[in-house]
């Protein structure tokens, strides 16, 4: 039997530590080729570069070719990669670990989990994973371990067309894990403003900052299980319309 071919990305960066710990537990398992932006794209959400030229490049780490780094977003180096660089379609696409969580309203933001949508556009079956902590120096060793004892179960089961997996993963010792929940989106916002500051030559600039509001308080819902320290999984998928409410609007015509 053919061993899994799998592409890993993320939006940190191809130099963060989350995607060197995931690659190196999922180097286990199957053949893995990692293709990730060269720099930060942390809530680039689902961009594509179109009017800049994309260039990859062959990235060493510790003397030794780990993937190949692109001047793009997250969604850049999916499809960069599945249309251009590799030898055959990858039977799974992961992105993450990213260096904290992607639940509720982040995931519209969040570069890792677009990183796997176009994966899902593009019909390979693909989930994101991410560390519930925004900490310095966070261990992954956990998160990397549980994406890599995942895929024999993601592999054996199919998705469906358009749906991906979104992985949040609470950031305590393996052993103050209570369990895994499949978990719905919550309806929990950042309640930001854009502070105003000056800088050294007294000139004016804004910097984002608020507060995370959570929503419903249950663990059906995927930052209330994180906090409960339960693995989180969320089935997304890219459909936009709002199902519910097209009918009633149908009678607007």
């Amino acid at each position: 039997m053919e061993k899994l071919f799998i592409l890993i990305s993320n939006d940190d960066g191809i130099n963060a530590p989350g995607i060197y710990a995931l690659a190196n537990e999922i180097k286990k398992i199957a053949d893995v080729v990692v293709v990730a932006p060269d720099s930060q794209q942390s809530a680039v959400g689902h961009a594509l570069t179109t009017v800049t030229p994309l260039r990859v490049t062959p990235f060493e780490k510790n003397g030794e070719l780990f993937g190949y780094a692109v001047n793009g977003t997250p969604a850049d180096c999916v499809k960069l990669a599945i249309r251009n660089l590799v030898s055959r379609k990858p039977d799974v696409v992961i992105s993450g670990i990213n260096h904290g969580m992607n639940t509720a309203i982040n995931t519209i933001y969040s570069g890792t989990v677009s990183a796997a949508t176009e994966a899902s556009i593009l019909e390979v079956p693909s989930f994101a994973v991410s560390l519930g902590t925004f900490k310095d120096n966070p261990d992954f060793s956990f998160a990397a371990k549980f994406s890599a004892q995942f895929v024999p179960l993601f592999v054996k089961k199919k998705l469906p067309q358009g749906t991906l997996l979104n992985i949040n993963i609470p950031a305590v010792p393996e052993s103050e894990i209570k369990g895994v929940k499949v978990t719905k989106l919550n309806n929990s916002y950042w309640d930001d403003v854009f502070e105003a500051r000056r800088d050294p030559q007294n000139k004016l600039y804004y910097w984002l900052t608020g507060k995370y509001i959570i929503g419903n308080d249950d663990n059906i819902y995927d930052d209330v299980a994180i906090k409960n320290n339960l693995v989180s999984i969320t089935p997304i998928h890219y459909d936009l319309t709002n199902h519910e409410f097209f009918s009633e609007m149908t009678e607007w015509e």
